[in-house]
C-alpha cells in the first residue's frame, strides 16, 4: 500500500465531502484552477491521502487538484453489498465527480485506480482533458503477486478487517518495522485500512486479478494519455508499462527511485512531469488543426 510521506495538507489545501449525482465523496481540495484542474483517483487499499504530497507542488504551477477517496475507501464510506463496487459503478462515480468539478478534467488514476479511470473514459470522455495512468497495467496484475491477492480476499470474505490487519503486519519483512515511517503514518495506515468496507476490497482485489486487456479500444478514444511509473513495481513490471504506452501512443514518463507509489515517494519530480504534460495538452487545444497529436509525444522521459 502507499505510504503518503505526510498526513499535514499544504496551505490552502482543504478536506470537505465533494457533492455530486453519485453522493458525496470524502476529497483533499487545493490549488485554483488557473492552468486547468485535475482528479486523482486512488489505487487498492489506497486513499486520496496517497496524493498528499502531489498537491502543494501541482498548486503552485496554477493546478486545481482535487484527490478523493473513492466509494468504500476511507472517509466515503459506501454499502455492504459487492455489486456496489463493480467496475462501471465506480467509474460511474468518477465520472460523476469531474462533472461536479466543471468537467475539462485531468484525470491521474494510480494503481487499481488507473484501471478505475481507464473505465470512466472508456464510458465517456466527455469529461475529460486528459488520462494519466499511474503505475497501473494493460490488464491484470502481474501472476506473481496473484497468490497474495487471493489470500487477501480469501481473508476478507471470512475475517474481520482487524484480524487480516494483524496477519498481513505478520508478514512484513523485519526491515519493515524500522523503515523511517513516521509513527502517525504508522497509525493512519491502520486506520485507513479499518475504515475501508470489505465488500469493495474484495471486489476490487478480484478485478485486479481478472481484468481483461482494454489497450486498444483506449487507443481508439481521441484522448491524450500519460503512462507515468516508477522504476521498478512488481505489480505491473515496467517493461509492460512501456509497451502500454507505445500502444497507446502515449507520454511515457519513468520516475527513477521510485517504485509503486512515485507520488509519494517522489512528489516533486511526478508533479514535474505531470504538469509538462498537462502543459502539452494546453499547447494542442490551442494549436491549429495538423499541428500534432499524441503520437508525437511518447517518447520516453526519465527523471
Amino acid at each position: 500500500m502507499s505510504k503518503p510521506p505526510t498526513l499535514t495538507l499544504p496551505p490552502g489545501a482543504r478536506a470537505y465531502r465533494l457533492a455530486t449525482s453519485r453522493g458525496d465523496f470524502a476529497v483533499h481540495d487545493a490549488g485554483e484552477a488557473r492552468a486547468g484542474t485535475a482528479l486523482l483517483v486512488p489505487g487498492f487499499t489506497g486513499s486520496k491521502e496517497d496524493f498528499i504530497a502531489l498537491l502543494g507542488p501541482l498548486a503552485r504551477r496554477g493546478y486545481r487538484v482535487v484527490a478523493v477517496d473513492g466509494r468504500g475507501q476511507y472517509e466515503t464510506g459506501g454499502p455492504r453489498d459487492e455489486a456496489a463496487y463493480a467496475q462501471e459503478e465506480l467509474a460511474r462515480d468518477v465520472l460523476a465527480q469531474a462533472a461536479a468539478l466543471g468537467g475539462g478534467v485531468h484525470l491521474v488514476g494510480h494503481s487499481m485506480g488507473g484501471l478505475v479511470a481507464r473505465a470512466a473514459v472508456l464510458a465517456d470522455a466527455a469529461p475529460f482533458a486528459s488520462l494519466t495512468i499511474m503505475s497501473s497495467g494493460p490488464a491484470a496484475i502481474a501472476a506473481a503477486q496473484h497468490a497474495r491477492t487471493r489470500r487477501l480476499v480469501e481473508a476478507l470474505a471470512v475475517l474481520d478487517m482487524e484480524t487480516v490487519w494483524r496477519a498481513m503486519r505478520d508478514l512484513d519483512p523485519p526491515e519493515a518495522a524500522d523503515d523511517g515511517t513516521p509513527p502517525e503514518v504508522r497509525e493512519f495506515l491502520r486506520r485507513r485500512w479499518l475504515a475501508n468496507v470489505p465488500e469493495q476490497l474484495v471486489a476490487t482485489g478480484r478485478r485486479l486479478l481478472t481484468e481483461p486487456d482494454r489497450v486498444d479500444a483506449l487507443a481508439a478514444v481521441p484522448l491524450p494519455k500519460h503512462v507515468l511509473s516508477g522504476a521498478v513495481d512488481y505489480a505491473w513490471p515496467v517493461p509492460l508499462m512501456d509497451e502500454m504506452a507505445r500502444r497507446l501512443g502515449a507520454r511515457r514518463t519513468v520516475v527513477e527511485g521510485a517504485e509503486h507509489s512515485p507520488g509519494a515517494e517522489r512528489p516533486a519530480e511526478t508533479a514535474e512531469a505531470m504538469a509538462a504534460f498537462w502543459g502539452e495538452c494546453r499547447g494542442r487545444a490551442s494549436a491549429p488543426a495538423g499541428a500534432g497529436g499524441a503520437e508525437e509525444s511518447g517518447a520516453a522521459e526519465r527523471f
